[in-house]
């Protein structure tokens, strides 16, 4: 027991986590939201909030500790895809916002996709690189 103790802290910690789950963008998330709700509860004061920011807390570390790997996994997948779409509805905006003087966004008819195409007057035909449809646009 005595060597145990001259390892390093670093080691000793790898040691335990050695076939656990680790950290993860949910977990992230989770901690994120976790502080959201402390700050609120500084000024609302609220045990239901309370009990809510222990246990996303509890269950966030439960996460990281669990050794069931595949289930983990599993669930930090299904939270990324559910964070899939907002995020490109975002990204976007932001994108459409940086080139408003320049490009306009279409859809095309037939699969859907966001075209970018070039912010020049008049009626233009245009063709989607995803599904080759020909179709005009009016700008």
């Amino acid at each position: 027991m005595g060597n145990n103790n001259r390892r390093p802290f670093r080691e000793r910690v790898a040691a335990f986590m050695a076939g656990r789950y680790g950290i993860d963008r949910l977990y992230y998330f989770l901690l994120a939201i976790c502080f959201i709700l402390i700050v609120i509860n500084i000024f609302a004061n609220s045990y239901v909030i309370s009990i809510i920011e222990s246990a996303l807390f509890i269950y966030a570390i439960y996460r990281v500790m669990s050794r069931n790997i595949y289930k983990r996994q599993q669930e930090n997948e299904k939270f990324l895809k559910l964070c899939e779409k907002p995020k490109k509805f975002l990204n976007l905006q932001k994108c459409k916002k940086r080139d408003r003087k320049t490009h306009v966004y279409r859809k095309c008819p037939s699969c859907r996709n966001n075209l970018r195409l070039p912010k020049e007057k008049g009626e233009h035909t245009v063709v989607c690189p995803c599904c080759k449809n020909r179709f005009n646009v009016k700008i």
